[in-house]
């Protein structure tokens, strides 16, 4: 039996009004992901599905369907977020950061390509499935939530078992047509110096913590150049990264006070030779080291922890989709490396299942200015995961 058309049109037409809808989180402006889950799940329920949506916090709330095949096979999952980052300042943009403009063959706005695209064009990759009449196992559908902050919605997802069962995930993140089956880890560390407040004018009655936060920062380079050298440049994901991020100096803030205390976040990215507890008790270790000898104390504390995670390019995962890409897309199919986590790190990690990121839109482009997606990359992809789910499902 061949496979139903996608649509082009209604495909176009429900990224754009997805791409309308402000769906960053901040409370402050009122705004949240619950106004694109329920677009999402209106599209759904116009292709006869019963979508559930699963509140995570209020306004937040995942979106998910299940398939079910009409006999025994391999589980398959497709994945996207509906949050999006800020759109920054709109002086910044040449369109409308939420206007969906279609202009030169591109959808243009933020969450264009991350990831607005890629849950449009799984959502209308699986009714083509499913209006092919006969495939086997099943398909879940979920769009979740956060995935641009904590990644509250994959923890819920997997907390609440839905990944049981499950054979395996397609992240549907822009890649720019790479078929992504590693991605780097993240650690969100903080690190907090405890010094003596004291006069500027007399700071040898304290003790600075600014100087430790200082001393830190270059000790931590240090530390970076060893990783680069040792465990090296992964193949894919290409070295670790050490980044001072947040500098913060403790109360009061005032410029004849030495402050008591001092902070500083660092976001570390790390290939999959690298244990994070290691690597944690390394950086607390080189920052006490910097720190003794000026009397002034840190606490280290982990505010995220994201493995690296890495699924086999002979899996049938990877396979399926390398294998559609092939008979599908003008250009030939490539491994590549996510340099950022997913929520299918989250998939991966907690939920134990392969997962592999691959998806429509530019690999570069995300959280920039005049982010856009190439609609003939919208419809490719959208074909492609067609052709995988049948390759993956029927095994």
């Amino acid at each position: 039996m061949s496979t139903p058309t996608i649509d082009v049109d209604a495909l176009v037409a429900f990224t754009q009004a997805l791409v309308r809808i402000p769906s960053v989180y901040d409370p402050a402006r009122g705004l949240s992901e619950e106004p694109a889950a329920e677009l999402v799940a209106e599209q759904m329920r116009s292709f006869g599905w019963e979508p559930r949506l699963e509140l995570v916090e209020p306004g937040r709330p995942n979106v998910i369907a299940v398939l079910e095949g009409d006999r025994p096979g391999r589980t398959l999952m497709f994945e996207g977020h509906t949050d999006v980052v800020t759109e920054g300042d709109h002086g910044n943009w040449s369109v409308d950061p939420f206007g969906a403009e279609l202009r030169d063959g591109r959808i243009w706005g933020r969450g264009a390509a991350d990831m607005k695209a890629g849950v449009a064009a799984m959502l209308f990759a699986a009714d083509a499935v499913v209006r092919s009449g006969s495939f086997p196992g099943r398909l879940v559908v979920a769009a979740l939530v956060d995935e641009e902050g904590m990644m509250t919605g994959a923890k819920h997802f997997v907390a609440n078992g839905h990944t049981d069962g499950v054979d395996g995930a397609i992240c549907c993140e822009p890649e720019g047509g790479e078929i992504c089956h590693v991605a780097k880890g993240a650690l969100r560390l903080r690190l907090d110096f405890l010094g003596a407040m004291a006069h500027g004018a007399m700071p040898f009655e304290g003790r600075n913590p600014n100087r430790a936060l200082a001393a830190t920062i270059a000790a931590l380079a240090e530390l970076e150049g060893r990783l680069q050298a040792s465990p090296g440049e992964h193949e894919h994901l290409g070295l670790t990264w050490i980044t001072p991020t947040v500098l913060r100096a403790g109360e009061p803030v005032q410029m004849n006070v030495m402050p008591a205390g001092a902070s500083m976040w660092l976001d570390v990215r790390t290939v999959p030779a690298i244990d994070h507890a290691e690597l944690i008790a390394e950086v607390g270790a080189t920052a006490s080291a910097a720190t003794e000898q000026l009397g002034v104390g840190v606490e280290i504390s982990v505010i995220d922890d994201r493995p690296a995670v890495e699924v086999d390019e002979t899996d049938p995962l990877v396979t399926a989709i390398w294998d559609a890409h092939a008979s599908v897309a003008a250009s030939a199919p490539r491994l590549g490396g996510v340099p950022g986590a997913t929520d299918g790190t989250m998939l991966t990690s907690r939920g134990h299942i392969p997962s592999v990121v691959y998806g429509p839109g530019g690999k570069w482009i995300a959280h920039q200015a005049d982010e856009f997606v190439e609609v003939d990359d919208l419809v490719t992809h959208a074909n492609v995961y067609v052709a995988a789910a049948h390759n993956f499902l029927a095994g």
